[in-house]
């Protein structure tokens, strides 16, 4: 960094989708990955290849969660997508036509606007990009101007699962599903939902798996490091060491003994520490090598993450929630009032370009500005992380691409701004100093309660018996070669099954019969597997059926195509 530099900045995008392939279309399954694509995971890739067009390396970090490269690499989302974009086209162009026989030409043409959209995706899918997304992401990361972060298998919220075991094959799994994927090893880890436990002792939140005794757990952070990564991202109040607790957990008991038993066993905070400076962090009280941290900044995280407060907000750009039937494509702007869609104003691209050079140019501003108030921090220069959901970018706010292309353009341009990826900036000022954090989430109230509440506490009930039921069963059979590929299955569904969006989408109501059921139709297949590993090693009669249900779980659920069951094995086991 050169003397007149003032700090670095590192924007972290997180794109994660569960498990949808074979698990219906819409509202929800396929059509949720498609949107997602379509609106948001090529329009990065474009922004990219713009921005290296014009000279300037985008300087991203990417978290990819592994069960969603699992579907980008599938060759039935091709053609789930595909058959998506057939649908928008005509949808448009259904559209435009009604709008032409009923006289109304701004509503045609905004209606020709998205027909020519989703044409452009359709273009970039397949002769751009070749249909192979995942290869587009690893070139950009191969040639040093993006860095590509893992997470969790399959996104599981890892503070709350039962045994240690469970977080580390979610871990491990997630890092040989991105050594397949990116041919390389990964340095930096999404924790799901930025969720972090410490070592201390713990007791489980449902009752009927509460131990005489609290159980010694690990901190996530030793099993971050166990698996050989470098870093990992929290969110501001945890580093800051604040009570990540809020007044949600007054609302479920199980979460209140669960913070006070992390309040017994932990130190106190040592003092206010910055957000601006990456630190290491060790819990387990041991001599071993730290984990590097870095915080999410809350100051520009407002102008983008809020709909009231920031960016996304301003009326003229494409409201979200107003949908035109049958088609569902948007011909409204936000307008005012913002939470009366009955009284709506018509979209203007033009009026709303017009916005994004002011929004990009403040954030750029901002950006220069927050580093400069917090020069003084330990080890090296200040670091401003942004943190977001990739597919705020195009998705929530249509905007958003254009956004991002024009602010990281504008901070290219400013020199005492170094734009730098996760690992590019613990790598050019390594934190020294060592730290503790406390318990929590970037959730609702900073801790657990999105996940674990009066309407899911059922749903850890089931994870937690599959859990132990996992572990017993690869212990007995893990070494025997005609029940491996039934021993792979069950564990597919084991990971499933511990997505955190089924709780996330049933607390928030956001897809909830959809959560419930898919939550069910895993936790019904392991149960089915389960018992006919049992069957085969005792030399049992096997029902037709039980093949069948074998049958379809391979079918639908064929995530992790090389998964190692030992992961599922206690770390004595010798294997």
């Amino acid at each position: 960094m050169g003397s007149d530099s003032t700090g670095s900045f590192s924007l972290i995008l997180h794109s994660h989708i569960p498990y949808v392939l074979s698990h219906g279309a819409r509202p929800h399954g396929t059509d949720w990955l498609a949107e997602a694509v379509a609106e948001s995971y090529l329009p990065l890739l474009n922004v990219c290849y713009r921005l290296l067009d014009e000279g300037i390396s985008p300087k991203l970090t990417i978290g990819l969660s592994p069960i969603l490269c699992e579907q980008l690499a599938d060759r039935q989302f091709s053609q789930e997508f595909h058959g998506y974009l057939m649908q928008r086209i005509e949808a448009a162009q259904h559209d435009a036509a009604d709008f032409s026989r009923n006289g109304n030409a701004e509503m045609e043409r905004l209606a020709r606007m998205w027909e020519r959209c989703y044409e452009d995706r359709w273009c970039d899918f397949e002769q751009r990009y070749n249909s192979d997304l995942v290869g587009a992401f690893r070139r950009l990361q191969d040639e040093g101007h993006i860095e590509i972060l893992t997470s969790a298998a399959t996104h599981a919220y890892l503070p709350l699962l039962l045994t240690d075991q469970a977080v580390k094959a979610q871990v491990s799994i997630g890092v040989e599903s991105y050594r397949r994927h990116f041919k390389r090893e990964p340095s930096g880890f999404w924790l799901p939902e930025c969720a972090y436990r410490p070592r201390y002792r713990w007791q489980a939140p449902v009752d009927e798996f509460r131990s005489p005794e609290p159980i010694l757990r690990k901190g996530l952070d030793e099993i971050v490091g166990e698996a050989g990564l470098q870093y990992f991202l929290v969110d501001a109040h945890l580093f800051e060491g604040g009570r990540a607790l809020g007044v949600y957990a007054e609302r479920f008991k199980a979460l209140e003994e669960l913070w006070s038993q992390f309040a017994r066993e932990s130190a106190p905070a040592t003092g206010p520490r910055s957000p601006y400076a990456p630190a290491l962090v060790n819990s387990s009280g041991e001599p071993r090598k730290p984990v590097a941290v870095m915080a999410r900044d809350q100051r520009t995280g407002i102008q983008v993450w809020s709909g009231e407060h920031g960016y996304p907000g301003d009326e003229w750009y494409l409201e979200f929630h107003k949908k035109h039937y049958p088609g569902n494509l948007r011909y409204w702007r936000i307008s005012w009032p913002r939470d009366d869609l009955g009284k709506k104003q018509l979209y203007y691209p033009e009026m709303a370009a017009t916005r994004i050079p002011m929004h990009a140019q403040h954030y750029a501003d901002m950006v220069y500005h927050v580093l400069r108030e917090n020069s003084k921090v330990a080890d090296g220069p200040p670091a401003l992380v942004a943190m977001y959901d990739a597919e705020l970018f195009g998705h929530w706010w249509h905007e958003g691409g254009e956004w991002l292309y024009q602010m990281v353009k504008r901070l290219a341009l400013n020199p005492q701004v170094e734009r730098l990826t996760g690992s590019e900036r613990l790598q050019r000022y390594p934190p020294r100093t060592v730290i503790e954090l406390p318990e929590g989430s970037w959730g609702e109230g900073g801790y657990h309660w999105i996940w674990l509440n009066e309407w899911t506490s059922w749903t850890w009930q089931i994870l937690y018996r599959t859990e132990l039921k996992m572990q017993d069963i690869t212990q007995k059979y893990y070494d025997q070669p005609r029940l491996a590929t039934v021993l792979r299955q069950l564990g597919r569904e084991l990971l499933l099954l511990q997505s955190s969006d089924w709780q996330f989408n049933i607390s928030t109501w956001s897809a909830r019969d959809y959560a419930e059921q898919r939550f069910r139709v895993h936790a019904d297949r392991f149960d089915a597997l389960a018992d006919l590993i049992e069957k085969i090693a005792e030399g049992g009669e096997i029902e037709q059926s039980a093949w069948n249900t074998l049958g379809e779980a391979e079918d639908s659920d064929r995530c992790f195509p090389d998964l190692r069951v030992e992961n599922w094995l206690p770390d004595t086991k010798d294997h």
